[in-house]
C-alpha cells in the first residue's frame, strides 16, 4: 500500500515523489529512475503490451491497386492500412486504425480544451426531424432515405444539425444553460454519385461535428473564433499545412463561413489567393475588385446610356457562341451580355412578386419551415467574357441547387433556339443580373429570335433586372478585393469547415429559451466539422516519398520500429530489451520479428512510414560498445547509437518532435 491507495486502486501513472515514478502494470509495480522520464510526462505515460509484427495484421502490397488514382489511396492500401468492401466503402485494418485513433485523440483534446462536450447521437435519424428543418427534400439524392418495417421514414445521417438541435430543444429552457457546445466523432453516409480517391471521397466516412447554441451573436462569435483557433492547432499537430479560406455555407445555411484547405493537385476545390496580402477564398465565395465602372442605381445607368445609339437589330446567320459573335462583329467578349436560363430547385427566396412566378407550386416542408418553390426558372445575365458561379447563384436564390435549363425549357421560355436569349423583351421569368452588367451601356445581346442579335443595348434603358447580385466566377488574374493585388489559383481539398448558421435550424425546429425577464427567444447556432478520413489521407498526400509514407510523430501508428537482422540469440535479446525500455517511456513500438530478409523488412519499414527505425545486428552488438543503427524516416543515413543509450536518446528525440508539433 502507498498512502491510502492499494496497488489495485492505483492507475498508471502514479507519482510517489519528485524523484521516483511508480508505474503500475499488469506485471506489477516498476520504478523508473528520474533521469529517464520527466515528471510532467508521467501524466501521458501508457504502459502498453509489446506488438510484434508476426502477431499483427499488416498485409502490405508490392503493387499499386489498379483503382487507386492518388497517392494516399495507393499507400494506404500498400501499407496494409485499408481495404475496400465496395465502391466508396472502406475498412480500416489495425495499422490504419491506430493512426485514426491518434487523430481522434488530438481532436478530442482540442475540443475539450475549448469547452466542447462530446456526445454520441445515432447514425440513423428520424426523417421527421429532416422534414421539420426542410432538408428532407432540399438535400437531393445524396441523402440516403430508408423506411423501417413499420413504414417510418429515416435518414442515414450525412450531417447532424437536425439530431443535435432536436436533443438541445428537448432540454433547453433557460438562458442560464447557454451557451452550449456539443460535438460528436461519428460515422456518416452520403450517397455520392461518383465516390473516388479512396477515403478522400467515400460514401461512408467519419466526421467530428460540433454544434453550438447561443443567446446572441457576440457569444456565437466567441465560440466561432475559438473553434477556428482549435482547428489551426489540430491541423498543426497533424503536421499539415492548411489554408483557411472564406467559403460558401451551401445547403447548411448561415452567414459566416471558413474552410480549412490543404493544397492538392487532385483537389475538389479551387482556391483564390492574393499575391500581395492574406486574402484567401474558395472560388465558390471569392470576390474581386470591379474591373468596370458600376452604375449603383437605374437613374445613373439611364444617364450613362443617354449617348448610346438606339437599340439595333442585326442579322447574325449561324452565329450563336460568344467567340463566333466576336469574330463576326469584330469586337470583344466584354461588349456582350450573356444570357443563360437556369433551373433552380427548392427555392426559399420569396418569389411572390417575381415575374412569371405567381402560379409556381409552393409548399412548406415543415410547420415552421420557410415556404419553398419546388422548381423555378431564371434568366441570368453576365458580361460575355465571364462565367456564372452556380454556388453564388444558388446562395442568392436560397435554392437547394441550380443547373442550366434543358434545351426544351430554353426554347419554351425564350421562344428562340439556344444561343439567342437576351434580356430585351424577355418576359414571364425573373431576370438576375450580375454586377458586371451594370457597367455596360452599349452591349450586344441575343434578340430572342434565330440568327438575330441586338446592338447598342443599355442596362437601365432597355431592360431592368428583377435581382442584381454578384454571380461572377473569380479567376486568376483578377484583382484582390482587399488590396487590389493580383489573384492566383490553387487546387485544394477541404478538411474542415466552420459556420455561423444563424437561426436556420433553431427557428424551423422550434427551439426556444426564456431570458431573465421570462421572455421567449430563439437561440442562434454554429456548426463546425472536420473530416477525419480526409485529414488522415491528406497527411499522407503531403508527407510521402518514393518509398512510402512519412508519418508525423503525432499520428504515426507506431513511433519506433525495431528491425532485428535475424531474430534469435543475442540479437533477439537486445531487440526485446530495447523494445521494453522504449515502452517504459510510453513509446509505441513495433518489433519486426519476422523471418524475412533484411531488405524486405527495410522496405516495409519505409512503406509503413514509422518515424524511427532501429536496426539490431550481430556486428554492431559485438563491438567494444554494443550499438544499434538508428534512422529517422526522413534521413538518408543511419546513426550508430550505443545500445545502453538508445532508448533514452530516442525518447528525447520523440519528445522534441512532439513538442514541435503540439506546442
Amino acid at each position: 500500500m502507498i498512502g491510502n491507495l492499494t496497488q489495485n486502486q492505483m492507475e498508471p501513472p502514479f507519482i510517489l515523489s519528485l524523484n521516483t515514478a511508480i508505474i503500475v502494470g499488469e506485471t506489477g509495480i516498476e520504478t523508473i529512475e528520474p533521469a529517464r522520464i520527466d515528471i510532467e510526462e508521467l501524466y501521458h505515460y501508457s504502459y502498453t503490451m509489446l506488438m510484434k509484427y508476426s502477431q499483427s495484421f499488416i498485409p502490405t502490397l508490392r503493387e499499386v491497386p489498379a483503382d487507386a488514382a492518388i497517392t494516399s489511396h495507393q499507400l494506404m492500401f500498400r501499407a496494409g492500412m485499408l481495404r475496400k468492401l465496395s465502391n466508396g466503402l472502406f475498412a480500416y485494418l489495425p495499422l490504419g486504425l491506430r493512426s485514426f485513433h491518434k487523430l481522434e485523440k488530438i481532436i478530442r483534446e482540442e475540443m475539450e480544451a475549448i469547452g466542447s462536450l462530446e456526445i454520441k447521437p445515432t447514425v440513423v435519424v428520424p426523417g421527421e426531424l429532416w422534414k421539420e428543418s426542410g432538408r428532407w427534400d432540399a438535400m437531393g439524392d445524396e441523402l440516403l432515405r430508408v423506411k423501417n418495417r413499420l413504414g417510418g421514414d429515416f435518414v442515414i445521417s450525412p450531417t447532424a444539425e437536425e439530431a443535435f438541435t432536436s436533443l438541445v430543444r428537448d432540454e433547453l429552457s433557460s438562458y442560464r444553460q447557454l451557451p452550449i457546445s456539443l460535438y460528436q466523432i461519428n460515422t456518416k453516409y452520403r450517397d455520392e454519385i461518383r465516390p473516388r480517391y479512396g477515403v478522400m471521397r467515400g460514401r461512408e466516412f467519419v466526421m467530428k461535428d460540433a454544434y453550438s447554441y447561443h443567446a446572441g451573436e457576440e457569444s456565437l462569435d466567441e465560440t466561432y473564433q475559438a473553434m477556428g483557433r482549435a482547428y489551426r492547432r489540430i491541423f498543426k499537430r497533424c503536421g499539415l499545412s492548411v489554408i483557411p479560406v472564406k467559403a460558401d455555407s451551401g445547403s447548411m445555411g448561415g452567414s459566416g463561413s471558413e474552410e480549412f484547405m490543404v493544397e492538392s493537385a487532385i483537389g475538389d476545390n479551387t482556391l483564390i489567393l492574393c499575391k500581395s496580402c492574406g486574402y484567401a477564398a474558395n472560388v465558390e465565395k471569392a470576390g474581386c475588385k470591379p474591373d468596370f465602372s458600376p452604375r449603383p442605381s437605374l437613374e445613373i445607368a439611364k444617364a450613362a446610356a443617354a449617348s448610346t445609339p438606339p437599340i439595333e437589330k442585326i442579322d447574325t446567320p449561324a452565329v450563336k457562341t460568344i467567340d463566333e459573335l466576336c469574330a463576326f462583329l469584330k469586337t470583344n467578349a466584354q461588349s456582350f451580355i450573356k444570357t443563360l436560363i437556369y433551373r433552380a430547385v427548392n427555392v426559399e427566396l420569396d418569389l411572390n412578386s417575381a415575374p412569371g412566378c405567381a402560379k409556381l407550386e409552393r409548399r412548406k416542408p415543415g410547420p415552421d419551415a420557410p415556404e419553398v418553390c419546388r422548381e423555378a426558372f431564371f434568366a441570368v445575365l453576365i458580361r460575355g467574357d465571364l462565367e456564372v458561379n452556380e454556388v453564388k447563384l444558388a446562395a442568392a436564390l436560397k435554392a437547394g441547387g441550380v443547373s442550366l435549363a434543358a434545351d426544351t425549357d430554353v426554347v419554351r421560355i425564350t421562344g428562340a433556339p439556344v444561343g439567342f436569349a437576351g434580356p430585351v423583351g424577355l418576359s414571364g421569368i425573373p431576370v438576375i443580373a450580375d454586377m458586371t452588367v451594370t457597367g455596360l451601356s452599349d452591349a450586344v445581346t441575343g434578340a430572342l429570335a434565330q440568327d438575330l442579335h441586338y446592338a447598342h443595348v443599355a442596362y437601365g434603358r432597355d431592360f431592368e433586372p428583377w435581382l442584381l447580385t454578384d454571380v461572377r466566377t473569380v479567376r486568376a488574374g483578377d484583382r484582390c478585393p482587399l488590396c487590389g493585388g493580383e489573384l492566383y489559383e490553387k487546387k485544394g481539398n477541404e478538411l474542415g469547415h466552420i459556420f455561423k448558421l444563424g437561426y436556420k435550424y433553431t427557428k424551423s425546429m422550434n427551439v426556444s429559451y426564456l431570458d431573465e425577464k421570462g421572455e421567449s427567444h430563439i437561440p442562434v447556432m454554429g456548426s463546425y466539422g472536420i473530416g477525419l478520413d480526409r485529414t488522415l489521407a491528406s497527411v499522407i498526400e503531403e508527407r510521402h516519398d518514393a518509398d512510402g509514407i512519412i508519418w508525423p510523430i503525432t499520428v504515426a501508428p507506431y513511433e519506433v520500429i525495431i528491425v532485428p537482422i535475424r531474430y534469435d540469440g543475442a540479437v533477439k535479446a537486445a531487440a526485446d530489451r530495447l523494445a521494453e525500455d522504449l515502452e517504459r517511456y510510453g513509446i509505441d513500438v513495433l518489433l519486426d520479428d519476422r523471418n524475412e530478409r533484411p531488405g524486405v523488412k527495410f522496405k516495409d519499414a519505409d512503406l509503413l512510414g514509422i518515424p524511427f527505425r532501429v536496426v539490431v545486428g550481430d556486428k554492431n552488438l559485438a563491438a567494444e560498445k554494443p550499438s544499434v543503427e538508428v534512422k529517422r524516416r526522413t534521413d538518408k543515413e543511419n546513426v550508430l547509437v550505443e545500445l545502453s543509450r538508445a532508448a533514452g536518446e530516442l525518447a528525447g528525440q520523440i519528445k522534441a518532435d512532439l513538442a514541435k508539433l503540439n506546442g
